[in-house]
């Protein structure tokens, strides 16, 4: 089942107090990015991010779930009604993740 545009949207909005947010659709699902790095994604209408310690360490009962058959697990963030909580846990993800990555020329 596809993301629904309502989720993607109230997900972009409790994140709008963060500069360089943005999304970029595929397959019927979403990726996030913070400054140009992915932080996790939108899959079947839950907010999945990347598992790095400092996501763990805020979210130490959170699931691990797949966002999609023969992907890695990534942490479900059940906390999306707190704006303040989102924006802390980017921005604590941010330095944690990988180089976005060069395209081919």
């Amino acid at each position: 089942m596809p993301s629904s545009k309502a989720y993607v949207d109230f997900i972009l909005d409790q994140l709008s107090g963060l500069d360089e947010i943005s999304c970029r659709a595929m397959m019927g699902e979403y990726i996030l990015y913070y400054r140009g790095k992915i932080i996790g994604g939108i899959y079947d209408d839950r907010f999945l991010v990347k598992p790095t310690p400092s996501a763990r360490a805020m979210m130490p009962q959170a699931e691990m779930e797949l966002p999609y058959e023969g992907a890695k697990e990534m942490l479900l963030v059940d906390n999306v009604e707190s704006r303040e909580f989102l924006t802390a846990l980017v921005e604590a993800m941010y330095d944690e993740l990988p180089a976005p990555r060069r395209k081919k020329q």
